[in-house]
Parts: structure tokens; C-alpha cells; sequence
């Protein structure tokens, strides 16, 4: 993550502003149909339509990151690099824009997304939920889920290096579709899906009421987008299919149940409940600290085909369904690394008093640190004024930055 600040060089190409909103739409589009009259399954076709229909802009920004930013077919969650919300590739049901583009999906993905116009949408949320969340809680770490200056993918080079760094990523990716997914269908904004209707257990002290969101519904439909476009003959397949799932489990684990009392004067004789999802930012810390925790694992082979992964060092307990797993070691991040995508840590903001990864020590590898003074201005003498505002006064302070050499 650029720190506040620090002056971060982009190439021209790179200054991309955010897409004009789309023009409205002058035809519509229809599935193909066979000679029987079916439709054909993830098959679209189109009338003649005006040349500016798809955004220029959005063309732009593809054209970049296939020739510049050596992304993985595939990797549907790269999607997050165009920095676009959601709502500009649904705006009049125009998923087209970017279910056909094999940068972000695979074939199978590809079918699942023109099948359904609705999950574009959220793939979008999802993707970019996640890059604020793994960027939000490694944002004092020497690896801070961000690429190098000047590029124009924010994770980096690591979709086929099987480190700790792809394990969280898949992990954190898997978890946010899930929990979109199923917010969505909370919200009622996709229409193959809706409330979680909990069957009430007997002599149950509670009612289950109220819109319970369906986890399991999301986690289905998660698992149909992710885990088939993995090869199960591989040992990074199967460690991305571990940690897919290791992240929904966490997911499931994490929903909360929540209670509201119906009765006279708070006598509480009803009580309905309903499940709520917990909040993304409780599931990436979760998974943050399975990060640090994660372990080591090894091929196992039968006859020369890959069957399973087990924990390299057996010294230690064997792995669970629940734990984060990965294959190869992490770099040190300190130096820049060109094929990995990665920064050094040169010229990031460190914590002069703090032994952990923030601290200067620890995050400019040794290399020192240089420390500038500011003055700033905050707000200070804060005064609560009946009734009901908060009066404060500015003041001029001093502010010490460290900043690594």
C-alpha cells in the first residue's frame, strides 16, 4: 500500500481516470439460438450497434494489463486492477463488457458468468473487498500486498509461486466472494437467491425469524466459480483448492447469531434470532493470522500423479482443513524483485519505537532509516458544547516520520 505521502512515480500509460459512465444502450443483446430454437449455452451474439457502446476507456485499461501487466489467465480476482466499482460493469445489465475476456476468467468461468449477467457484479465487490482487506492488514508489513511503483497490478507476481503471500491471497478471495454472495442475495439483488429460512428446532427457546443470510447458498456458489478452474493433478491446485476451502470454513465458523427481544415491558417472552455474516475485516484478520501460522506442505505421488499434499516437516501436527497451507518459501521483500513484481522497502514509513514487522529495524532490513520533521495541523482542545456538537481548536504540531534508506 503507497503510504501517505510518498511520491510514487507512474508511467504515463498508467494515469488512467476512472471510466465516463457508459452511454444508454441502443440495441440490446440476445443469446444465440440453434437451429431448434435453444440457446446456446454461453453463447452471445449482437446487433449492429454504435462503436462507442463498450467504454473506450474500460478497452484502455485492458489493453494495459494483458500487454503490461503480465496477468495469469485466470485469476479472477485480478479484476480488482482496472480499480472500477461494480456498479459500472452492471449499469443496464451490460456484463459483457468483461465476462468474454480470458485475462480474468477461464473458459469455465467465462460460461458461468455469461449464464448468470447478475454475477459480474459481484465478482467485481468481491475482488475489490479483498485487495482493500489484504492491503488494510499487511499495510505495516515488509510484503503490503501492493505491487511495485509503477505497476499496474496490486498483488504482485504471484499466482503460480505457491509462497505464503498466494496462499493468503487465494484464502482471502475465496472467503470475500462467499461473503458477497451471500450479502447480495441478503440485499436482494440477485434473484436466484434469497433468504436463509432456518428450520425452528423444538422446544427451542427462541424463534428464528427475521432474513438470516444464507452462507451456505454463497459458499455453494463460490465453490461452483473457484475451485473447478483448478488442477487437481498439480501440487499448487491442490494447495489453492485447500486454502479455498480453509477460507470458507473460517467463514462459516464466523457467522454470528443475533437476537431481538418481543414482549412487555422487556419481559423478552419472545425472542427472534437470525444469522448474520461477520464483518470482512474479522474474516482477513482471521486468515492474517493463519498467515503467520500457515504450514509447509509436500507433494505425495502414486504411480507419478500428485494425490495429495502432507506437511513437509512431520515433526509437527498434521494438517487441518482449517489451516492455511503453502509450498514455497517467501522472499525477504526487502530488495526490489523484478519477475515477482515486488518493491523494496526503500523510502516506507517505519515505527522508530516498535520491535514488531512495523518497526524500523525490522522493515528497512537493516538498511537504517532517515527521520524528517513536519508541521502539521490537527485538531486539538476538543470541548463537547451542549447540545450536541464537539467544538475544537487547530493547533500547529510538530510530527516525526521515519522513512526507510
Amino acid at each position: 500500500m503507497v503510504q501517505p505521502g510518498e511520491d510514487v512515480y507512474q508511467p504515463f500509460c498508467f494515469r488512467l481516470s476512472p471510466p465516463p459512465p457508459p452511454p444508454p444502450p441502443q440495441t440490446a443483446d440476445r443469446p444465440a439460438t440453434d437451429s431448434n430454437g435453444g440457446g446456446r449455452r454461453g453463447r452471445w451474439i449482437r446487433r449492429a450497434a454504435p462503436s462507442d457502446l463498450r467504454p473506450k476507456v474500460l478497452q484502455l485499461a485492458l489493453l494495459i494489463l494483458v500487454c503490461c501487466g503480465g496477468l495469469t489467465d485466470g485469476s479472477w480476482w485480478r479484476i480488482a486492477d482496472l480499480s472500477l466499482d461494480a456498479a459500472h460493469f452492471h449499469r443496464d445489465n451490460r456484463s459483457f463488457e468483461l465476462c468474454g475476456d480470458g485475462t480474468f476468467f477461464t473458459p469455465q468461468q467465462r460460461d458461468s458468468c455469461y449464464d448468470n449477467p447478475e454475477l459480474l457484479k459481484v465478482i467485481v465487490h468481491a475482488a475489490n473487498t479483498a485487495k482493500y482487506e489484504c492491503q488494510t492488514y499487511f499495510q505495516n508489513n515488509r510484503w503490503n500486498c501492493s505491487a511495485k511503483r509503477g505497476s499496474s497490478i496490486y498483488y504482485g507476481n504471484f499466482d503460480d509461486k505457491g509462497n505464503r503471500e498466494t496462499a493468503y491471497l487465494s484464502a482471502i478471495n475465496s472467503a470475500a466472494l462467499a461473503w458477497t454472495i451471500t450479502r447480495y442475495c441478503t440485499k436482494g439483488e440477485l434473484t436466484t437467491c434469497h433468504c436463509d429460512h432456518i428450520q425452528r428446532k423444538k422446544h427451542s427457546k427462541w424463534t428464528w425469524g427475521g432474513c438470516s443470510e444464507d452462507i451456505n447458498y454463497g459458499i455453494r456458489q463460490a465453490r461452483l466459480f473457484t475451485d473447478p478452474t483448478e488442477n487437481r493433478t498439480t501440487s499448487f491446485g491442490l494447495m489453492n483448492l485447500h486454502n479455498n476451502e480453509a477460507a470458507r470454513r473460517i467463514l462459516r465458523s464466523r457467522m454470528e447469531k443475533v437476537c431481538k427481544c418481543h414482549g412487555m415491558s422487556g419481559s423478552c417472552t419472545t425472542r427472534v434470532c437470525w444469522r448474520r455474516l461477520p464483518s470482512m475485516k474479522l474474516i482477513a484478520d482471521t486468515l492474517g493470522s493463519m498467515f503467520d501460522a500457515a504450514a509447509q506442505v509436500k507433494p505425495v505421488e502414486n504411480k507419478g500423479i500428485i494425490k495429495k499434499l502432507m506437511r513437509k516437516d512431520l515433526e509437527y501436527k498434521k494438517v487441518n482443513k482449517s489451516d492455511l497451507v503453502y509450498i514455497a518459501e517467501s522472499p525477504n521483500y526487502c530488495e526490489e524483485n523484478e519477475s515477482l513484481g515486488i518493491f523494496s522497502t526503500r523510502g516506507r514509513f517505519c515505527n522508530r519505537t516498535s520491535y514488531g514487522i512495523e518497526g524500523c529495524r525490522l522493515l528497512c532490513c537493516g538498511r537504517g532509516y532517515q527521520t524528517r520533521i513536519r508541521n502539521v495541523q490537527e485538531k486539538c482542545n476538543c470541548k463537547f458544547v451542549w447540545c450536541c456538537t464537539v467544538k475544537c481548536d487547530t493547533c500547529s504540531m510538530r510530527k516525526d516520520e521515519h522513512i526507510c534508506n
